[in-house]
C-alpha cells in the first residue's frame, strides 16, 4: 500500500448527502476481486447515460475534475452496504482523500486500509472547501498528515482529528498485511519453538 504522507491536488465538489455504497460502485461491478479496474464504474449510473455515454454535467466528466484526487462531499458518504469495492473503484480511479462531515462507520475504516484518508471536519469548513472546489482546476487543496492539516487554495488551514493508529498505518503504508509481516521475526520465532515443542504437529 502506497504511503500517504502530503498531498496537493484538484478536489472535486460532490455536495450530495448520503452517497451510498451502491452509487458509488453499483452492484452488477462487485463480481470481481481484484482492486484494479474498477476506476472506470466509479460512480457508473450518474457518469454514463444507458448508452454508455458520458454525462457532461457530471463533476467527474468535466476536465477540469478528471484527475481529481480529492472529492469534499456531502454529509453520510459511504453509507449502506458494506462493500469493499466502493473505496477499491475509489482508489483505483486516483481518489486519495474525502473530506466530509461525516462517513458510514465501514466505509471509513476501508478508506484506511486501501491507502486513503477520510477526513471529517465540521460543516462550515466543508462549506468553504466546497466553494473552493468549484473554482475548478486552479484551486489546488493540500492536505498534511503529519500536521493533520487541510489547506484551501486561498490559504486558509483547518486541523482534522485522526486516530493515531490509522495515522500511522497511512504514513507508513500499512494495510492489514503490511501490519502482519511487520511482526515476521516474532511470527517466525513463535513457529520454531512450537515447532521444537510439538514437533507432531
Amino acid at each position: 500500500m502506497d504511503k500517504f504522507t502530503t498531498l496537493s491536488g484538484v478536489a472535486a465538489p460532490m455536495p450530495l448527502v448520503n452517497i451510498d455504497t451502491d452509487m458509488i460502485i453499483p452492484k452488477q461491478f462487485l463480481k470481481t476481486i481484484q482492486r484494479t479496474g474498477l476506476g472506470k464504474n466509479l460512480f457508473d449510473e450518474m457518469r454514463y447515460d444507458d448508452q454508455g455515454q458520458e454525462i457532461p454535467d457530471f463533476v467527474l466528466n468535466q476536465p477540469a475534475y478528471r484527475e481529481a484526487q480529492i472529492l469534499v462531499t456531502g454529509d453520510n458518504f459511504g453509507c449502506g452496504s458494506s462493500r469493499e469495492h466502493a473505496p477499491w473503484a475509489l482508489a483505483d480511479f486516483g481518489i486519495r482523500a474525502i473530506i466530509s462531515t461525516s462517513y458510514a462507520d465501514i466505509f471509513y475504516n476501508n478508506c484506511f486500509k486501501n491507502g486513503m484518508l477520510p477526513i471529517v471536519l465540521p460543516q462550515d469548513q466543508v462549506d468553504i472547501l466546497m466553494e473552493d472546489a468549484r473554482k475548478g482546476a486552479n484551486a489546488r487543496v493540500a492536505i498534511d498528515l503529519e500536521s493533520q492539516t487541510v489547506t484551501s487554495a486561498d490559504g486558509q488551514v483547518f486541523s482534522f482529528e485522526i486516530d493515531p493508529f490509522k495515522k500511522h498505518c497511512l504514513l507508513n503504508g500499512l494495510d492489514d498485511i503490511g501490519l502482519t509481516l511487520e511482526k515476521v521475526s516474532s511470527i517466525d520465532a513463535f513457529e520454531a519453538q512450537a515447532s521444537q515443542a510439538r514437533p507432531w504437529v
